[in-house]
């Protein structure tokens, strides 16, 4: 088995290939159990306690990959992530924020009303700590790993998405059905689209190895445009969806020259309009009612995004193989394995490309 370096090295290679289409053969990753950076600490953008004490955490979990890799010789780049949940650019906003004790932060709702949403200015990212203390984290895993380590995360939502949060949804949905009230809808999801520019510019600025690939989490060229979180395009018709969620993912790949998406919505009612965002480079689709086989009808062929698929088992990955035409690119993901787990696995995923 080469060294790490050389390991690493070669699989950042192959994946820039495969983003890029030069490569011939799909992508398999594998990433061993990993501790839970919100764990016992709690959740690390909502706490007064030094954000140190969340960096062995991630340092662990880091080594965890550099170790699996070394035993498996996948495809993997190991990421230093920092999770943190959907919550942090609504919280920014205002809204309060639920602590669970096993499961990621999530916002409640702030308003309820066009008026009180038109009152929402956009917050300053250094001002907000849900949003500077992940720099403040980033920093200390940095200066414990070096300058050049990858790293992942936070969570990435798009306006549409975190505008939903923060108006009571039902409530939310009614607005935009009024004509009194879906300007101020469009506003809403534009002043929460500004916050993530600003704050996806900063830390792209602040930490040129960022890993925009947030959800499953896998590296991706740091060059590429942000990977964004829509999953309330399940819940919109397809008119709604290009009326109110649409334009600001145009308009995220018009900035950063092209952007990735994660959906777990039963949305493929939407994945024709998905098609026509100009520079999207990848997906990340989570199954649905119809499984993962939808996306070969829209999103298939020369030109279209990269599948980066977790949470699949492997006759769907065999369906797919089989059946996607020329030209389509995939990376498979298999999450919480062992070395002995992932060594049958590749054995038996590599030899349906072989």
């Amino acid at each position: 088995m080469p060294g790490l370096e050389i390991l690493i090295d070669r699989n950042r290679q192959f994946i820039t290939d495969l983003y890029a289409g030069r490569a011939t053969r799909p992508g398999f990753i594998c990433l061993p159990p990993a501790q839970n950076v919100l764990g016992e600490l709690g959740d690390f953008t909502t706490s007064d306690k030094p954000v140190s004490q969340w960096v062995p955490q991630v340092v662990e979990n880091y080594h965890h990959q550099q170790a699996l890799l070394q035993a498996l010789g996948d495809d993997n780049v190991p990421v230093a992530t920092l999770s943190t949940g959907t919550h942090i650019y609504a919280a920014a906003f205002g809204c309060r924020v639920h602590i669970y004790g096993d499961s990621p932060a999530a916002a409640r709702p702030l308003v309820e009303t066009a008026e009180q949403a038109d009152r929402l200015k956009v917050p300053d990212i250094w001002t907000s700590p849900s949003l500077y203390r992940v720099f403040e984290l980033g920093q200390a895993v940095r200066k414990e790993l070096g300058q050049d380590v990858p790293l992942g995360g936070p969570d990435v939502q798009s306006g549409l998405d975190t505008a939903c949060l923060i108006w009571r949804k039902q409530d939310l949905f009614c607005a935009m059905m009024d004509p009194s009230g879906k300007d101020s809808v469009k506003r809403l999801v534009g002043k929460c689209s500004d916050l993530l520019i600003r704050f996806l510019s900063e830390l792209r600025r602040e930490f040129p190895t960022h890993n925009p690939c947030h959800c499953p989490g896998v590296w991706a060229p740091p060059r590429l445009g942000p990977w964004v979180s829509n999953d309330e395009c399940g819940s919109l018709s397809v008119a709604a969806f290009e009326e109110f969620g649409l334009p600001e993912l145009v308009e995220l790949s018009r900035r950063f020259g092209g952007i990735g998406m994660h959906c777990c919505a039963d949305a493929e009612h939407q994945f024709p309009t998905l098609a026509r965002i100009p520079g999207l480079y990848g997906f990340n689709r989570v199954a649905a009612r119809r499984g993962y086989g939808p996306i070969l009808d829209h999103l298939a062929g020369p030109g279209s995004p990269v599948h980066v698929l977790a949470w699949i088992d492997e006759a769907q990955i065999a369906d797919l193989l089989a059946r996607t035409p020329r030209g389509t690119r995939f990376i498979f993901v298999r999450f919480d394995t062992s070395p002995d787990q992932g060594r049958a696995w590749l054995e038996r995923v590599r030899a349906l490309v072989r």
